[in-house]
């Protein structure tokens, strides 16, 4: 028994760490390559991770955690001179920014990003509250110093021109001079902020198409791959798997061999049926527009109906009526009935319960095939073939 366990223990450590190596590689990746440039993900790179490059923050779901919240703005707050980042973005789908805004310690210097330098100078001179005129005075420096980084010649000689002295060294006097200096000089110089606000920066910039408008259905209507009827759509699935059935290995075992077929071959059959829009969803949606029947077939269901012209039925029906067949081919223990029962419910939601299928959850903590096997005597690779030929065998 200690054997056992020890061997259990052994294997949920590899994979633990199978699992932390391929996240490791996928981080890597995303901060290193220049593809991808998006990730998406619940709960993995919110914290613990250093990209510096990351300039935009999508929120597509609600968290009711300041601390959690501050450390996912934190992953677009890493300065980046290499791509001279001084700002970032963020597109908030759930309004986690508004709710949280007011218990977060995170806050952005400049709160209205619309608003103009002159506005910035005017309000300088006539607050007299030192809290007050540090707050603009930094509002000031964070846009002045984005402007200087882009700003045109031509503009730098026009301020030098009126104000006496370079763009730059006005920057300067505003990181070190006494705020009451300040007050002084901006007083003495009416209209600093509008000559920089009248001279756009260098460079095209980046567009940011944002509407203000309220969002508004004007139609509904559904594509099917190049053509526009589903009937076309559907069509052309028929013709790509009788035209690939002595091309793709795993379409010939689907629809002649189908008790062989494994996860990994359906996997990739799937995988290359996406590739080319032939999706379980699309061709369900396709098949009850057509058809106007809702059918919760399979993938599997499909190419054999397109090929062979099996009956398209739910696959849960399929699976019911399989593992009933099987059920009544012999006698058999129990023990047994009790785990065909589990494999026939694993069946229906992973489709192929294989060899491999058993070595993993939810039959590994039970101590997966090995343990199976020596349970059905030695024949569960064969069973598992009968109950996959069983799904597919065409009734009356």
């Amino acid at each position: 028994m200690a054997d056992y366990y020890g061997e259990i223990e052994d294997a949920a450590v590899r994979k633990i760490t199978g699992s932390v190596d391929k996240v490791g590689e996928l981080i890597r990746s995303y901060r290193n390559d220049a593809m991808p440039k998006i990730a998406v993900t619940v709960d993995l790179l919110t914290t613990g991770i250093d990209v510096p490059k990351i300039i935009n923050l999508v929120f597509l779901r609600r968290v009711n955690s300041r601390i959690l919240y501050e450390q996912m703005l934190g992953r677009a707050t890493r300065q980046c001179p290499e791509i001279d980042k001084e700002t970032f973005r963020i597109f908030d789908a759930v309004d986690l920014y508004a709710n949280l805004q007011d218990v977060t310690q995170m806050k952005p210097v400049v709160v209205n990003p619309s608003i103009t330098l002159e506005q910035l100078f005017d309000e300088f001179a006539q607050v007299t509250e030192d809290d007050h005129r540090a707050t603009i005075r930094d509002q000031i420096v964070v846009k002045l110093r984005r402007k200087l980084r882009r700003l045109a010649d031509q503009a730098r000689e026009s301020y030098e021109a009126h104000i006496g002295e370079t763009p730059e060294q006005t920057l300067a006097r505003f990181s070190t001079a006494p705020l009451s200096e300040l007050a002084g000089w901006v007083s003495d110089r009416p209209g600093v902020g509008r000559i920089l606000d009248g001279h756009p920066e260098g460079g095209k910039g980046s567009f940011l198409p944002i509407s203000h408008h309220p969002d508004e259905v004007i139609a509904v209507t559904r594509g099917y791959g190049s053509g526009q009827r589903p009937d076309d759509f559907l069509d052309s699935f028929t013709a790509y798997v009788r035209d690939n059935v002595n091309k793709l290995a795993a379409l010939t075992v689907v629809l002649q061999r189908p008790r062989e077929l494994t996860r990994a071959q359906l996997r990739d059959l799937r995988l290359e049926l996406d590739k080319m829009g032939y999706s379980e969803t699309n061709l369900r949606q396709a098949w009850q527009d057509a058809k106007n029947e809702d059918i919760a077939a399979s993938i599997i269901g499909f190419i054999r109906q397109a090929a062979l012209g099996d009956p398209l039925i739910p696959y849960a029906e399929r699976v019911r009526n399989g593992m009933r067949r099987i059920m009544a081919k012999r006698v058999w223990t129990e023990p047994q009935r009790q785990w065909l029962k589990r494999i026939g419910e694993q069946v229906e939601r992973e489709f192929i319960v294989d060899r491999a299928a058993l070595d993993q959850e939810p039959f590994q903590k039970d101590g997966g095939f090995n343990r199976l096997n020596r349970i059905f005597d030695g024949q569960l690779e064969a069973i598992l073939g009968d109950i996959n030929e069983e799904l597919w065998r065409t009734t009356a």
